[in-house]
């Protein structure tokens, strides 16, 4: 596949356009990220997963279906494009990875029964709603946890996984519109928080180059050219109640 960085007339990584058009890249990104496994071991430590039947909303490629199929019960992959998802079908079926189903919806209408699910969680998906709705954000938000608190049971767990910064040794939001969704998870809902290093490992200078650039931005490209980094690194939150 040619390399084709999307941008929007701001000159910002055109996000909604990766999503529909260009999940093999994607997921060729995704699949060097966190090559210690921590994200895994720190979940799994959240909400027991043994005979769970679990949400992945915002699934994508389905790289958090894929690493929590082995550990539950059943999973469904949610995401709101159909492209990503068919990448996921391929990956998972490669993977091996058979209890899981995929159905395409938005986040913030979840074709999914009241009190049905273990877990409900959302990674690196809501977030989003920060720069997609500037003048609405919260309420956008504020729907998606709602419907992620309506599926899940009594006892069930809400996680919400989302940046710290990639290119950073040390956690922090990546902007303010971020820090204060972050601070709504913790201060006005009641999610507690820890944080992991996620950091990418690649195969090669060049495919560091090309992989940070085509979803981070050519600062982050010329960063990682320049102090030759093939293991970037990241720091990503995890809010859970």
């Amino acid at each position: 596949m040619d390399l084709v960085f999307i941008r929007e007339v701001s000159g910002m990584i055109d996000y909604r356009a990766i999503y529909q058009r260009q999940g093999e890249l994607y997921d060729q990104l995704v699949m060097r990220e966190d090559y210690r496994g921590n994200l895994l071991e720190a979940l799994l430590k959240i909400h027991p997963f043994s005979g769970a039947f679990a949400l992945d909303l915002g699934a994508g490629t389905g790289r958090l279906t894929r690493i929590l199929g082995p550990h539950a019960e059943h999973i469904i992959a949610i995401d709101i494009s159909g492209h990503m998802l068919k990448v996921a079908s391929g990956r998972l079926r490669e993977a091996g990875v058979k209890n899981c189903s995929l159905t395409v919806a938005d986040n913030r209408r979840l074709p999914v029964i009241d009190n049905s699910a273990d877990i409900s969680l959302a990674g690196w998906s809501i977030g989003h709603c920060i720069s997609w709705y500037a003048d609405s954000w919260r309420q956008q938000v504020i729907r998606i946890i709602q419907e992620m608190e309506r599926v899940v049971r009594k006892r069930g767990t809400i996680v919400v996984i989302e940046t710290l910064g990639t290119g950073r040794s040390t956690p922090a939001p990546p902007t303010s519109g971020l820090a204060r969704f972050y601070g709504l998870l913790e201060n006005e809902w009641g999610f507690q928080t820890t944080w992991v290093r996620t950091d990418y490992s690649f195969r090669s200078l060049s495919e560091a180059i090309k992989l940070s650039g085509f979803f981070f931005g050519d600062e982050l490209a010329e960063r990682v050219a320049r102090e030759e980094l093939t293991i970037l690194p990241e720091c990503t939150g995890i809010w859970w109640k």
